[in-house]
C-alpha cells in the first residue's frame, strides 16, 4: 500500500526538506531548559542522568532497528545500496549503549538501576514507531530517523561533553561524557555519507517515508529530556 504525497514535499525538494527536519530537530533540542543547561554546561546531575538514562533505553534499539529494516529492504529485493547502509549503521550502532553505562556508572548510577527505570512517552512512542517502520512499515524510514538524529550528535554532542567537561560541577563529569564524545566524532562523516547516498533516491514512497520517519523524530526525541522534575528512577 502507497502512502500519500500530497501533504509532503517530495521529488527534487525532498533533500532540502529532510534538511529543515534535522535544522527543525536542533532548535527544538534548544528549545527544551535541560538541553539549554546541557549547552551552556551548567546541568544538574539528576538531569544528566536522566537524559543518558533515557537515551540508554532508545539506543539499546538502535542496531536491531537499523538491521532489521535492512534485512527487509534486502527481501524485498529493492534499493541495494540503501539496504547495506541500513544494516552498516546498525553495526556502527552496535555497543553504544555500553558507553552509556560505563558514563552511568562513573555517575553512581548501577547496570540495575538503569535497567528498571521508567522509560519516558518519548521513548517509548520512538522506539515504538521505529520497530514499526523497521518491522512492518517502509523499511527506508529508518534512515530518516538516522539522518536528523546523526545531524543533532554532529551539531550538539561533541559541545555538550565540551561544555560539560569545562564547565560542569558533577562529581567525574570528565568520566562521564564518553557517548557525547564519541557521537560528536563520529556522526558528521556519516551524515555527509548518507547525503550522498540519498542524492540517487528516486521513489517517491520511499523519499517521504524518510521525511515522515525525520519528522517524528524532530517532534518526539526533544521530550526525552527531563519535563518538569527528576523522572530517571
Amino acid at each position: 500500500m502507497h502512502t500519500q504525497t500530497t501533504e509532503n514535499p517530495v521529488g527534487t525538494n525532498w533533500l532540502a526538506a529532510l534538511d529543515a527536519e534535522a535544522r527543525g530537530l536542533v532548535a527544538a533540542v534548544d528549545a527544551q531548559p535541560d538541553a539549554r543547561r546541557l549547552l551552556e554546561g551548567t546541568l544538574d546531575k539528576a538531569g544528566y542522568i536522566h537524559f543518558l538514562v533515557q537515551t540508554y533505553h532508545y539506543a539499546r534499539w538502535s542496531t536491531p532497528i537499523l538491521a532489521e529494516a535492512g534485512v527487509r529492504l534486502r527481501q524485498q529485493g529493492r534499493l541495494p545500496v540503501l539496504a547495506a547502509l541500513l544494516i552498516q549503521k546498525g553495526e556502527e550502532e552496535r555497543g553504544h549503549d555500553r558507553w552509556l553505562l560505563s558514563d552511568l556508572k562513573n555517575l553512581g548510577c548501577s547496570e540495575a538501576s538503569v535497567e528498571s527505570a521508567v522509560r519516558s512517552p518519548a521513548v517509548k512512542a520512538y522506539t515504538g514507531w521505529n520497530f514499526f517502520t523497521s518491522r512492518a512499515g517502509v523499511p527506508t524510514a529508518a534512515l530518516g530517523t538516522a539522518y536528523v538524529l546523526e545531524y543533532l550528535s554532529q551539531t550538539r554532542a561533541g559541545v555538550w561533553a565540551e561544555r560539560l567537561k569545562t564547565v560542569s560541577t558533577i562529581p567525574n563529569i570528565h568520566k562521564s561524557v564518553t557517548f557525547l564524545r564519541s557521537h560528536g566524532a563520529l556522526d558528521g562523516d556519516h551524515v555527509a555519507e548518507m547525503e550522498r547516498l540519498f542524492a540517487g533516491l528516486t521513489e517517491p514512497e520511499d523519499q517521504e517515508a524518510i521525511l515522515f520517519s525525520a519528522r517524528v523524530a524532530r517532534c518526539v526525541y526533544p521530550r526525552i529530556f527531563r519535563q518538569g522534575g527528576d523522572l530517571s528512577r
